[in-house]
């Protein structure tokens, strides 16, 4: 079984997501989350066409972390121009891992996840999947999975596959609780790490303002309404909306890791000190009666 710290740092904000990052951010950024004692760093090709993965490997092996947990993603291939194509073959797998162990200056990675594969089941079923599996048994990566957006296609994985961990973005947060439905239970039965990204839902329950990010768009004036109240709460209790956010998925017994995407040291910080900070228990209940928390969360 796989071990997995508590907050991992998510690299699509230094590979350009939205914005330009500058070398020089990008570099403090990683350097903050390792003073922070974060040693699970989560990447893909497809952040920033392999820019992510550039700067996470220069600047964790300049940190000296000695043995830090990398994840990083397969099943697409790029191409120049800024082209990103889908290869779901063991060759395709094959050649992605070995571009990203280079990008990462890495002959192993901790986690490999096929990455947004729901539209492909019969390519994974047939390549796909035996490719990651092999690449595993051979110890060319500690431990495979999935990673994606949509927890229906995920549970539907799990279900089909024997899988060590997946990630699963922006369907477990205070604001979409659709992932609870399915996907965590089963890998609560089956034993399957769950790793949480998007906790902020891109942005909006760090921030909550008018032209906030949600679900990669900017915020419908119904959704950012309901996050204002949710900050409200908070507030009521003297604790940060991004506390709660970050905390929240651990609520379910599933859940082993948060992976946060962060932009510079500063974020790095705050987020740090928001998985630090002592939630009043009652906080949770008063956000259960409000919506923001499902109840069956708290009766263990």
């Amino acid at each position: 079984m796989i071990t997995l710290p508590p907050l991992g740092l998510g690299t699509a904000p230094i590979g350009g997501l939205f914005r330009e990052v500058t070398e020089q951010d990008a570099a403090a950024t990683v350097e903050a989350a390792v003073r922070e004692g974060v040693t699970y760093f989560d990447t893909a090709p497809r952040y920033g066409h392999g820019l992510a993965e550039e700067r996470l490997g220069r600047t964790v092996r300049a940190a000296g972390v000695a043995d830090p947990v990398i994840s990083t993603k397969t099943g697409w291939l790029l191409r120049p121009g800024e082209k990103v194509v889908t290869d779901w073959t063991e060759r395709g797998i094959r050649e992605s891992l070995e571009s990203s162990l280079e990008r990462l200056q890495r002959s192993f990675v901790d986690i490999l996840y096929l990455h947004d594969p729901d539209d492909y089941p019969e390519e994974v079923r047939r390549t796909a999947y035996p490719a990651v599996r092999r690449l595993r048994d051979e110890g060319l990566v500690g431990a495979i999975g999935f990673g994606m957006n949509h927890s229906g296609p995920l549970a539907a994985y799990v279900a089909e596959f024997d899988v060590d961990v997946v990630l699963i973005a922006g369907r477990f947060s205070l604001l979409d609780h659709d992932a609870l439905g399915t996907l965590l239970p089963l890998c609560r039965r089956r034993g399957t790490a769950v790793v949480v990204g998007g906790v902020f839902n891109t942005g909006l329950l760090a921030d909550p303002h008018p032209g906030a990010m949600f679900d990669y768009r900017p915020v419908p004036g119904e959704v950012l309404a309901r996050a204002e109240r949710c900050r409200a709460i908070c507030a009521e209790f003297g604790v940060p909306l991004s506390a709660a956010a970050i905390q929240f998925p651990f609520l379910h017994p599933a859940v082993r890791s948060v992976v946060v995407g962060c932009r510079s040291a500063a974020e790095v910080t705050g987020n740090a000190e928001s998985l630090r900070l002592e939630i009043p228990p009652e906080l949770w209940h008063r956000l259960a009666g409000a919506g923001f928390v499902p109840p069956e969360l708290l009766e263990a």
